[in-house]
């Protein structure tokens, strides 16, 4: 039998190619990507209902149930997976060669952006943007997803994400990318253990216990290699996967934390804390901005860059 339906499906006759319209496509696409069909209908600004009557049209076209209701959501069928690579190449395809064409007015948009960033770039580039879009564009609403490099690129790919912060290195050729500024580094902690703030030294940083933040809660850096790089070594008590936690971490505690300049800056005074230059020199690093290249032509990312561009020139006044 199912051999019989997937024949069916890779030779759908005219009536039933007749009978199918972009809407059911981008449900059926919705449904394989999130399995709910209430996010679904809040994605493309429908309601449940009509979520249900189109699956019962795509069921009756592709003569298959798609989608079994579990527990914890829609299950989709050996079809409604080979459906879903063919698919989301024909609607991409018809996305691309209307996006040159289509205009794009903010004021009058509505829908969600999903924007890919770990907490540097959430805590020192999304406020800004954030505050841009609801005066710009109120009817669109901005999601951030916490997703390191590796995650980002498969949700660019994916069209998950419209944007990614943050640098990759070595980034496929269908990723387009721009760089926005350049990051440096800081030390932060308590008064006490930063006396001679700005300014630390190497021997005194070596002997602090210290705070590293890593997205993977490790507990060496490239701090510990520069260091190694010299002869030198630190001790790392806590290991966390974001900056302000590691911030308020150090607020409690005799330890100091290495993290990306503009997010000290920006948030370690709040905490009742000082920063110094670091004693060694470690590498500076890109925050960048990525995209799928097939929305080079589409006006409301070309739009939603431009806003980012905007964000990026405020905070390059603020140079490490």
């Amino acid at each position: 039998m199912q051999k019989k339906r997937i024949n069916i499906m890779t030779d759908l006759s005219i009536s039933q190619l007749r009978r199918l319209d972009l809407t059911l496509l981008l449900i059926l696409l919705g449904l394989l990507r999130h399995r709910k069909a209430a996010t679904v209908a809040g994605e493309l600004g429908l309601t449940q209902s009509a979520i249900s009557q189109a699956l019962r049209r795509l069921r009756d076209i592709f003569e298959d149930e798609l989608f079994l209701r579990r527990p914890h959501g829609m299950e989709p069928t050996a079809t409604a997976l080979a459906l879903e690579l063919p698919v989301a190449r024909a609607v991409e395809a018809l996305r691309g060669a209307l996006g040159a064409a289509r205009y794009f007015d903010p004021a009058e948009a509505r829908g969600d952006l999903h924007i890919a960033a770990l907490d540097a770039e959430q805590a020192v580039l999304i406020p800004h943007l954030a505050a841009r879009l609801c005066r710009a564009a109120p009817g669109l609403r901005l999601s951030v997803l916490p997703l390191n490099r590796s995650a980002a690129v498969d949700a660019l790919a994916e069209g998950k994400v419209d944007l990614s912060f943050g640098f990759v290195w070595n980034a496929p050729d269908w990723i387009s990318g721009e760089r926005l500024y350049d990051e440096g580094f800081l030390v932060a902690g308590q008064p006490d253990m930063l006396p001679d703030a700005p300014v630390i030294e190497l021997d005194r940083y070596c002997a602090a216990n210290h705070v590293l933040v890593s997205p993977a809660g490790e507990l060496q850096g490239i701090v510990d290699r520069q260091l190694a790089q010299i002869g030198r070594s630190r001790r790392v008590v806590l290991g966390l996967p974001a900056f302000l936690p590691g911030l308020a971490a150090v607020a409690r505690s005799p330890v100091l934390v290495t993290l990306p300049a503009r997010v000290a800056r920006g948030f370690a005074p709040g905490f009742g804390l000082v920063t110094a230059e670091p004693p060694l020199e470690i590498r500076r690093f890109p925050v960048s901005v990525f995209w799928h290249r097939r929305n080079d032509s589409d006006a409301r990312t070309i739009w939603l860059l431009e806003q980012v561009r905007a964000c990026a020139a405020v905070l390059q006044g603020d140079k490490t």
